[in-house]
């Protein structure tokens, strides 16, 4: 799963993702849990950077309480979903980060690690996203990040991972068209672990009220 991740550094931000409109501010942040909102990418008449909330409620939910479930979503089954098959039809997003989070079990408790590109750049994630209107006329905008099987990186942490984006593939995943079972295949893939590196980093990570830049130190 991807339950916590990073958005260390943002320069360069709207370069990378050719952002045209800009209606999410930026800000280092080091410790992004679900329920909390960051800027997601959408495609129109260009790239929009949208605040989102994590966890997706879906447009037909009567509660947005269903949203603290929903903060993943399996690559496997992702087209079959009641929560997700209408977002993956026409509202991919990208979620950008820096880095994620996860927890290997170890002894005395879990062991948390932070993994990133070797190189410490920005990169995506896949997610989807949905516009839920309250009775009261309200609306939120809320995302998902997909998740996969993991690579050589990741299988001795845990078994998953969020599906990351190669750069090359991010418009097409942004695309309004609908995707193939094949298409989805391999934008789903595991992201190459030759890029990729993670480490052990501290336990105060834990709690999503501690926010800073020594979460993701290594130790």
């Amino acid at each position: 799963m991807c339950g916590r991740f990073a958005l260390t550094h943002i320069a360069g931000f709207w370069t990378r993702f050719a952002v045209i409109d800009r209606q999410a501010t930026l800000g280092p942040r080091f410790n992004i849990a679900p329920s909390q909102t960051v800027p997601v990418i959408v495609s129109g008449s260009g790239n929009r950077a949208m605040p989102m909330r994590w966890g997706l409620v879906p447009f037909w939910a009567k509660d947005p309480k269903i949203g603290d479930k929903l903060i993943n979503a399996r690559a496997e089954t992702v087209a079959i979903k009641p929560a997700f098959r209408t977002s993956l039809k026409g509202r991919r997003c990208l979620v950008p980060a820096t880095g994620f989070y996860e927890w290997r079990k170890g002894k005395p408790g879990k062991v948390p690690y932070y993994v990133r590109m070797k190189d410490d750049s920005l990169f995506a994630f896949a997610g989807l996203y949905e516009r839920w209107k309250g009775p009261d006329g309200s609306e939120l905008l809320t995302f998902t990040i997909i998740t996969t099987t993991p690579n050589a990186i990741m299988e001795r942490i845990h078994d998953r991972m969020p599906v990351i984006l190669d750069p090359s593939e991010e418009g097409r995943w942004l695309a309004k068209e609908s995707l193939t079972e094949d298409d989805r295949a391999g934008l789903l893939d595991p992201y190459p672990a030759r890029g990729m590196e993670a480490f052990e980093v501290s336990t105060a990570v834990n709690s999503p009220a501690n926010e800073s830049e020594e979460l993701i130190r290594p130790i």
